[in-house]
């Protein structure tokens, strides 16, 4: 089946994206008549050389994402994966000739098509007199044995666009920055890995790959790598694909090794998650730092996609001071990043946590038993919640992501943990605003806040005291709190009517004379009441209320959740009660 792509024409769909690139730039302009990109400020550039670069469209940012000062001069696309015409080509280097340039380079991606055209382009130029040199760079680090076609271009272009755009800023020749650029390439590598294929608009997908495995070692053209593996932690992919860039016996790799000092670069090849790519890039500077190497300087994002392609590529350059400061230097070019211009390696990366303030000094009187009590309380609670996670995580999924039974559990075992400290728990303020703590950290979620929230204010009105009464303000505090920031109120299907139908029932201990049990055996079977109550009620509040009511005809998971808390804690009171 054809992949569905947003788009007006597969015929069209290259010249309408560099147009709303172009459109959206005021830096760039379109060459009338050709898919070519050019600096608006072209005549500022006389006497300087040119840099023209490109390749088939579907690599975005790149080539256009590179035009500015101190980069590219202009690109010339293609069709999708596809070179660009001759006629272009030549088009774009009259162009920048008349202008006044002193001399073109073209930078050229190690791809037949492209050497060909750009080729056939320089030769017609320098037969009308035009100076012109091509550097064709391929820095795929894929292939053990070199075949003849050579090491395809990959990501590692883009800093040849660097390092040539600062050599042409500064003044330097046309075959000055030829030969220098060339030497740049050949101490660079790149590997790429995917998850699954792209497609080309109006295609089906180029390659197929079983759920569990990964290509590696693929273009940025949608095909097929040198191998595939079994899918594996992100750690593991990362070793894999640094060892292969490194090994000495691979005739196309990087020879970097300890000490050596390297820029880095982790590229999306189009649809790899942020979050997804940060934890890549976490990896490659840990595995590498853990091999010796220094890395200079660092890239992450997407600097030369294939589409949409869930995959990423590293690349490795090695580096040295003259080098580090041609890619520092200045640029005006829209996709290249704010660098750094310091050394990842050897910054300090982690800063102390914030002193917490003292706890408050509070009586041991007593403490045996009221921290025994607790701690039985604390320990049910937890125990009640890991029993429930599958019956929440159930619950959730008709209305959220199917986690609360997961959330809750998180919070449980911070709890437990945090019991084996074996911690005094006889002040009730201090033990809810530990527990508060630990939810904030450890449980997530709007739920973690909301019990945070809670737990936080209600803290507040026993410290003053812990008579029964203190417990009903108590349970106000934390339901005022939860309804000034969650914004919900009863009625809105959401744990708050748990929590509000026990606390209606708390109003009592505020009378002289109320006893714990009997008030808090009705708290909890309204508490429960409340909670199958929700089946029914329209979601005003939280992540249900933008599903259908027709959708939702189970409780709320986390009015559940609370029901079954206040049960917890009842049972553990009526046990030490008898």
């Amino acid at each position: 089946m054809t992949s569905k792509k947003l788009v007006n024409s597969v015929e069209e769909c290259a010249n309408e994206a560099l147009a709303g690139v172009v459109a959206c730039n005021p830096n760039l302009q379109l060459l009338q008549g050709y898919r070519v990109a050019l600096r608006s400020d072209l005549d500022s550039l006389k006497g300087r050389v040119a840099l023209l670069s490109g390749g088939g469209s579907g690599h975005e940012p790149a080539h256009v994402g590179y035009i500015g000062k101190g980069m590219l001069t202009g690109v010339i696309a293609g069709s999708v994966f596809a070179s660009p015409a001759v006629g272009s080509i030549l088009a774009a280097i009259r162009a920048v000739a008349q202008a006044g340039t002193a001399g073109t380079l073209l930078i050229v991606k190690n791809y037949t098509g492209d050497r060909l055209n750009f080729g056939v382009a320089m030769e017609q130029a320098k037969a009308e007199g035009i100076p012109v040199e091509m550097v064709v760079i391929g820095d795929d680090s894929a292939f053990t044995v070199l075949k003849k076609a050579g090491r395809r271009g990959l990501c590692g272009t883009v800093l040849i666009h660097k390092v040539a755009g600062a050599l042409a800023e500064e003044g330097v020749g046309l075959e000055e920055i030829a030969k220098r650029v060339n030497e740049v390439a050949k101490a660079m590598g790149t590997l790429g890995v995917s998850l699954s294929s792209c497609s080309v608009p109006g295609s089906k997908p180029t390659f197929e790959l079983a759920a569990d495995e990964i290509e590696v070692g693929l273009g940025i053209h949608g095909e097929a790598g040198v191998h595939r593996v079994k899918m594996a932690p992100a750690d593991k992919i990362v070793t894999l694909m640094l060892d292969h860039m490194t090994n000495t016996s691979n005739v196309s790799h990087v020879p970097v090794q300890s000490g050596s000092s390297v820029m880095l670069i982790v590229n999306n090849l189009g649809g790899l998650s942020f979050l997804e790519l940060g934890i890549i890039a976490d990896a490659a500077v840990r595995l590498l730092e853990g091999r010796g190497v220094k890395i200079a300087r660092a890239m992450v994002g997407t600097f030369m996609s294939a589409l949409e392609m869930p995959g990423v590529s590293l690349t490795l350059l090695l580096v040295d001071e003259p080098l580090l400061k041609l890619i520092d230097a200045e640029t005006t070019a829209a996709a290249w990043p704010h660098v750094a211009k310091v050394p990842v390696t050897g910054r300090k990366r982690i800063r102390a946590a914030p002193t917490e303030p003292p706890e408050a000094p509070h009586t041991t009187a007593g403490e045996g038993a009221a921290s025994k009590q607790m701690k039985l309380v604390l320990e049910r609670i937890c125990t009640t919640l890991l029993g429930l996670e599958e019956h929440l995580n159930a619950l959730d999924r008709a209305a959220g992501d199917g986690d609360c039974g997961v959330t809750h559990s998180r919070a449980a075992k911070a709890i437990q943990g945090w019991l084996k400290e074996d911690p005094a728990l006889a002040n009730p303020a201090q033990v809810l605003s530990k527990v508060s703590v630990l939810l904030l950290e450890k449980m997530g979620g709007s739920s973690g806040a909301l019990y945070g929230l809670f737990l936080t204010a209600a803290a507040q009105p026993l410290k003053a005291k812990t008579d029964l009464s203190a417990w009903s303000a108590a349970m106000d505090a934390g339901l005022e709190a939860m309804q000034r920031y969650g914004k919900a109120a009863p009625g809105d299907r959401t744990m708050l009517d748990s929590l509000w139908a026990a606390g209606q029932e708390f109003q009592a201990w505020k009378s002289p004379g109320t006893s714990l049990l009997p008030v808090l055996t009705k708290a909890v079977k309204s508490a429960e009441a409340a909670a199958e109550a929700t089946k029914n009620m329209e979601a005003g509040a939280g992540r249900a209320s933008y599903i259908s009511s027709a959708r939702l005809d189970q409780p709320d998971p986390g009015a559940v959740a609370v029901a079954a808390v206040f049960r917890a804690i009842l049972e553990v009171l009526q046990i030490q009660k008898a």
